[in-house]
């Protein structure tokens, strides 16, 4: 959180072996005989059990961060907006300046030292933030810095982990495995928000990255203690860092559904990233909110994303993924508009209503994304495929918060808000525009190598 020195390339099975009768798949239990089925993933997957406690401590400690972060700089250092801006930006910078290597050095890797490697680096930095702050030397610096090298710590902890999960599942596991990691996320943040809320309202907005101490540390104590070990591949010559690079990028620009999805969280993650960045500011200063009650509508809020997560799956099912897609992410988030006519008493209910639709559409629109991916994407090129287009997805991000940040000072925070949040909607017309509205599902399979070395693209209307 996810050295180009030699080493061997990992193995990223696609499609993992059947158990011989009578066997099951390490870190599985036997189906539940009353069900006649089998049973939930995380009673039967212990290493996937491990993973999702891990995951969902890792993702609170990172809401309690998210809102502690710009609710300092606000309340203890006095920031300005761009300023505030500007530290939103931070965060996800590396995805701009390390992001396509990043993607190359994990497949080139173990997934599983890097993710305990990079939390151990993140909890490290955060804890430097209540040291400074008791020494009296804590500044906005100080915090960009953290900001910075903690969001190049998460460029490998996310790369790392979006290629470690399909090895982890089998193909079939992978939809429910995605389902309850990102509807843990959504229930971890909605809690981490809430409580560092209080957390800053009660005892200091510095106090509420104490949270992240015991957080990391469950973290890296589930990572460490999975089964599941990573094989190396031999049979692959090494090629220079430039030429590896180039092989996920010509991935991303080659297949159309590729193209699309890269294209939309790019632009989707510019306005949404815009009006999160100035949210802490609207609501405190324009709405005039406590810190707590900040903490509880944004929370409040985010149990859109659990609601999402939860009937994602169902809702493909219905509907198709392709047609699914479509309507999570046109519909659901344009109710983001609601959100600058936020004020106070009753006037609140417009911000739960925006907030609750983005995030349900988010995260459910993630849900069927993620599965087609692991899916689709060639193994042994999810790694650099899931850098190249977070590169543009997340590299979008801190333009939207400098961005927001620049249009906040210049002509205002709640103005500035209503260009954010319209272009929301706008946004997901890429994914109408493409030949997702065509098809009932997405594809699930790519067509053999061609001969250059490289999956063909498919893309059939």
């Amino acid at each position: 959180m996810t050295s180009p020195a030699p080493a061997e390339s990992r193995r990223f099975p696609s499609r993992k072996a059947a158990p011989a009768a009578g066997t099951l798949p390490p870190g599985s239990l036997p189906a539940d005989p009353a069900a006649g089925r089998p049973a939930g993933l995380l009673r039967r997957h212990r290493d996937f059990r491990l993973l999702w406690t891990g995951e969902t401590a890792n993702k609170y400690g990172s809401a309690v961060t998210g809102l502690a972060l710009p609710l300092i700089a606000v309340s203890t250092l006095h920031a300005s907006t761009f300023q505030i801006g500007l530290l939103g930006a931070a965060g996800w910078l590396p995805w701009l300046l390390i992001g396509l290597p990043a993607g190359v050095w994990v497949d080139r890797l173990r997934s599983r030292p890097i993710m305990l490697t990079a939390t151990t680096l993140s909890l490290v930095l955060y804890a430097t933030v209540p040291l400074a702050a008791l020494a009296g030397t804590l500044t906005l610096w100080h915090l960009l810095a953290v900001a910075l090298l903690a969001g190049a710590a998460g460029v490998f902890f996310q790369t790392a982990y979006t290629a470690y999960l399909p090895q982890l599942l089998d193909p079939a596991d992978q939809a429910e495995g995605n389902a309850k990691l990102h509807g843990s996320a959504s229930a971890a943040g909605i809690v981490g928000l809430g409580s560092g809320g209080l957390i800053a309202q009660l005892a200091g907005p510095v106090n509420g990255l104490l949270a992240n101490t015991a957080t990391f540390l469950l973290s890296l104590w589930c990572t460490a203690r999975i089964g599941h070990r990573e094989t190396v591949r031999t049979d692959r010559p090494r090629r220079a860092l430039r030429q590896e690079i180039g092989e996920g990028l010509r991935l991303l620009a080659s297949d159309v559904w590729f193209r699309t999805f890269t294209l939309f969280g790019a632009a989707s993650n510019l306005v949404l990233t815009g009006y999160q960045s100035l949210l802490v500011v609207f609501l405190i200063r324009e709405v005039g909110i406590g810190e707590g009650t900040v903490g509880l509508l944004v929370g409040l809020a985010s149990t859109g994303g659990i609601v999402g997560a939860a009937f994602a799956r169902r809702v493909a099912a219905r509907l198709g993924t392709s047609r699914a897609m479509l309507v999570l992410e046109l519909v659901l988030p344009a109710l983001t508009v609601l959100i600058p006519l936020t004020g106070r008493g009753l006037g609140l209910a417009w911000y739960l209503i925006g907030g609750f639709g983005a995030s349900a559409g988010v995260v459910a629109g993630n849900v069927i994304k993620s599965t087609f991916q692991q899916r689709y994407c060639p193994p042994e090129l999810l790694g650099r495929l899931s850098a190249s287009s977070a590169v543009l997805n997340f590299g979008s991000i801190p333009l939207g918060a400098l961005l927001a940040g620049f249009l906040g000072t210049q002509i205002g925070v709640r103005p500035a808000m209503w260009l954010m949040t319209v272009g929301v909607p706008l946004a997901a017309l890429i994914l109408w525009c493409s030949p997702m509205r065509r098809v009932r599902d997405l594809p699930t399979e790519r067509r053999p190598l061609d001969t250059a070395g490289l999956p063909a693209a498919t893309c059939t209307d």
